[in-house]
């Protein structure tokens, strides 16, 4: 006689659309499904056990996201990586750090203080643990709560865009590291924190620009790499 299987626990509504959202997004950040490779709705409805309605659903938020494409046929990719325009997007980060890390030594208040600093000590501890889709999360969960204390909704949201955007990019940083970057990250972290605690904007504005250059130059350096390998003739 066949043993009658248990019901599958029933999920609220919005919680199988998160469920698939996180699995696709954590995917693509971790460059395991590969820019430009489809995403079949079919075979992740088997793979998942779920219905396509709530996969339909976490590509709209994953496309809002920048990190997949819908064809003109309908289909969906996972989004290139614009390595082209690439300058564009690296000139518009290092302003926003350094607009957002200004206006919150400016404008920040003590619970803002609190929030950025417990935002550094998850992403510190991602780092101990060599958690690189963590590390990416903390670093823009840090990065946001800055944009927030500078109390200008506009760079905000500009900021926490590029962030998102630049998401894979940081990946690339992390992986050029061997997921163990160097320390002077979360010490670029701490130093930012401590001017925007003391209120000193010329010096918040200095450590923000320096520490995208850092990030901004790390990854160039690692795109300008010939990885050709020689070929005997």
């Amino acid at each position: 006689m066949t043993q009658k299987q248990p019901p599958r626990p029933e999920r609220r509504r919005g919680e199988g659309v998160r469920y698939v959202y996180e699995i696709l997004r954590d995917e693509i950040i971790d460059l395991t499904l590969e820019p430009g490779s489809p995403i079949d709705e079919i075979q992740l409805s088997e793979r998942l056990a779920m219905s396509r309605t709530p996969i339909r659903e976490a590509l709209v938020r994953l496309a809002a996201d920048g990190l997949v494409t819908t064809l003109p046929n309908r289909s969906t990719v996972v989004s290139n990586i614009d390595f082209l325009n690439m300058h564009h997007f690296f000139d518009a980060l290092t302003l926003m750090y350094r607009v957002t890390t200004r206006l919150a030594a400016e404008n920040r208040s003590e619970a803002d203080l609190t929030a950025i600093r417990a935002h550094q000590a998850e992403f510190a501890q991602a780092l101990a643990d060599r958690d690189a889709l963590r590390m990416i999360a903390t670093n823009r969960d840090f990065h946001a709560a800055i944009a927030e204390a500078g109390r200008n909704p506009y760079y905000t949201g500009l900021f926490c865009r590029l962030l998102d955007e630049g998401r894979r990019i940081l990946r690339l940083y992390y992986s050029s590291y061997g997921d163990a970057p160097p320390q002077s990250d979360t010490e670029g972290h701490d130093a930012m924190i401590a001017a925007i605690a003391a209120h000193d904007v010329a010096e918040a504005d200095r450590l923000a620009g320096r520490h995208a250059d850092l990030i901004v130059g790390q990854i160039r350096s690692l795109l300008a790499q010939d990885r050709r390998q020689h070929i005997a003739l």
